[in-house]
């Protein structure tokens, strides 16, 4: 594959033990949920060969626990007995087919545990009996018999990745996990010689470190992976992961840098940061890291797009750039990058709703712009409609972009109607809230998708029963969204009442003191009471929830809250909208059912979701096939949205 010549860094090879990147990019270590039983199935091979075929230089498997204790969470693959081999061979294989490197995270999360498969709370260990705030966690310090035991379970596990035609591994350190846990002086408070000053600190990692190099040999690859700064004040900082790396730099092959821990909720949001996190943020951090390093230095944290990692690279800043979410989002983009097709390129908006969101709620990985990864085995490829058909999609939102696409590619032709003048839908609004307008790049790359597609668009192009009469369709893919709900409440004279639509589009013009009702507890309410305190309102929030951002990913959820309580927003959790008068609003606590009375308000915005649209349904009865999707037949997310539109293509 001959690189474009505007990514001569990023596309040139870099050897380690032998065995050659092809180029710098890296699909980083990450939590699929695809597994089963703690063991690689075919879900988990189609995933990773999807990327593999899309030219990614290197692949870190996911973690692979080496003791029982590991078992952070209910799906986590296990690498503590042979049975193991088989699955990551096949995947080896896969990925050597490809050109591609592929090695294996092996892991222990130390008192960092998230949930037990019984839903029992489990015993975790660590350096000492010092708590995990996120999680709660009181963990046992772990005695000289156990430290043996896992030190051996590093160099089982790395053995049978060996055995299974693995590349390498991956120690990790990073993210405040077992290893972090005895090199922190905030957390490791034992009395024996793992303790004391950074070298005591370091013996655990180092004997881990050795016992695998003595166990695989001198051909295979070892790694290690830290964070330069836990970004907690309970953390270790840059200057103690700087010097842990100075020292530790001998014993590995490479080190991989990231951010956070998983200790804390503001730690752990750079772990998967969000859209409102600057891209390629630890760009100025990994240089000086590089500058006091000798082995090669991969950097994980927001690289989104490769103009991005080719300039880290050139400017010395690290030598394989990690791009997880922009492969999971687009698994081709490292052969259209070498291509020079970078309009081509669907770009990750780091949502974090389908990837690492479906991973907090235990379910299989995705993306809502390509719903297609993690579902490799169902959709993996679009295969040609056995009968060409006349498809009319009405709605240019993104259920309507996506089913126009999936049709177009698998040979039908497609015609897509918008009544505005604007793809889009409410994608277009979303942008325009603080720190969102990145999820734009949603309906950008649809369109981008569409035109490569050879979908006919038609703008300002109202759907009704005439122009289904006129066009002749065989089937039409009804998409017509959705529309603010307005609910039922009691409402005085004089309180100001908009919607958060008219708001963004500064159809209505706003009073001075501002109540946001946030019905949906997802990031519409907190955007708009944002939005309005930076232009100078005063403003109170109040929730339908216990919290703001109940229903989003939690990292996207905590880096919210943490804004907002920095910008000092008042904030009502619990709350249910009862009525309003001339300066009065009324809620109700929905725990305890006591009123809730906010005085002093003279405009109330209803973030209170939407209902569908969905008249055309009617107009079509007994003239045409048709389906719904998206908003208009049930209002959600764009993720279930465009996830219908692939199944409504792919269903033709």
């Amino acid at each position: 594959m001959n690189a474009a010549s505007n990514f001569n860094h990023l596309f040139s090879p870099l050897t380690l033990r032998g065995k050659v990147l092809k180029n710098r990019i890296m699909s980083t270590g990450h939590d699929t949920v695809l597994p089963t039983d703690g063991r690689v199935n075919e879900a988990l091979i189609a995933y990773h060969r999807a990327r593999a075929e899309g030219g990614v230089g290197l692949i870190v498997l996911q973690v692979a626990g080496v003791h029982e204790s590991a078992r952070y969470t209910s799906h986590i693959l296990m690498a503590t007995d042979d049975a193991c081999i088989d699955g990551y061979r096949r995947i080896a294989e896969h990925c050597h087919a490809a050109g591609t490197v592929v090695l294996s995270q092996i892991f222990h999360p130390g008192r960092e545990i998230m949930e037990s498969a019984d839903g029992l709370l489990a015993v975790s260990y660590s350096a000492s009996a010092v708590p995990n705030e996120r999680f709660h966690v009181m963990p046992r310090a772990l005695n000289q018999a156990q430290i043996d035991e896992m030190v051996q379970g590093y160099a089982a596990a790395a053995v049978r990745m060996q055995k299974a035609g693995l590349d390498g591994v991956e120690v990790v350190a990073s993210h405040g996990y077992l290893p972090a846990q005895f090199i922190n002086p905030r957390v490791n408070r034992r009395d024996d010689g793992y303790n004391g000053d950074l070298q005591a600190r370091l013996r655990f990692v180092r004997e881990v470190l050795a016992a695998v190099r003595a166990a695989v040999g001198e051909d295979f690859i070892v790694g290690l992976r830290i964070s330069s700064n836990e970004r907690d004040d309970t953390g270790l900082t840059e200057s103690e992961s700087l010097q842990a790396a100075m020292a530790l730099q001998d014993e590995v092959d490479y080190l991989s840098m990231v951010g956070g821990t998983s200790a804390t909720l503001g730690g752990a949001v750079h772990i998967v940061p969000p859209m409102a996190i600057e891209v390629a943020y630890l760009a100025e951090e990994a240089a000086r890291f590089k500058q006091k390093l000798r082995v090669p230095l991969f950097v994980t944290g927001r690289i989104n797009q490769p103009q991005e990692a080719e300039q880290m690279i050139a400017s010395h800043q690290a030598d394989v750039c990690g791009m997880t979410r922009a492969l999971i989002c687009d698994p081709q983009m490292p052969n259209k990058a070498a291509a020079g097709k970078l309009d081509d390129i669907r770009a990750c908006i780091a949502c974090n709703q389908a990837c690492i969101g479906h991973m907090h709620k235990g379910l299989p990985i995705s993306c809502i712009q390509y719903p297609e990864s993690g579902r490799e085995l169902t959709y993996g490829q679009a295969h040609p409609a056995r009968q060409k058909k006349r498809i009319l999609v009405a709605g240019g939102g993104p259920a309507g972009m996506k089913a126009a696409t999936v049709a177009a590619q698998r040979g039908h032709q497609v015609l897509l109607c918008e009544a505005s003048g604007q793809l889009g839908g409410q994608v277009n609004l979303a942008q325009l809230l603080p720190r969102r307008a990145e999820f734009g790049g949603a309906s950008t790359n649809l369109q981008r998708e569409m035109t490569l597609a050879g979908v006919e668009v038609r703008r300002n192009a109202l759907v009704n029963r005439a122009l289904v009469e006129s066009e002749r369709p065989d089937l039409v893919i009804v998409a017509t969204g959705a529309k603010p709900y307005w609910p039922a409440f009691e409402q005085g004279e004089g309180m100001q009442v908009v919607d958060a639509w008219q708001l963004l589009r500064g159809e209505v013009s706003i009073g001075r003191s501002v109540l946001v009702f946030d019905w949906r507890s997802d990031w519409i309410g907190p955007g708009v009471a944002e939005r309005l305190l930076l232009a100078g309102h005063q403003v109170q929030l109040a929730v339908n929830a216990i919290c703001p951002g109940e229903n989003m990913p939690w990292y996207v959820r905590d880096q919210l809250v943490g804004e907002l309580h920095r910008l000092g927003l008042p904030v009502t959790p619990y709350a249910r909208l009862f009525g309003c008068d001339e300066n009065t609003v009324y809620l109700q606590h929905t725990a305890s059912g006591e009123p809730i009375i906010v005085e002093g308000i003279d405009t109330l915005v209803l973030c209170h979701g939407h209902q569908p649209v969905d008249s055309l349904a009617a107009e079509l009865e007994g003239l045409v096939d048709y389906r719904l999707i998206g908003d208009c037949l049930a209002p959600r997310t764009a993720e279930e949205a465009i996830y219908e539109g692939l199944k409504a293509g792919w269903a033709v």
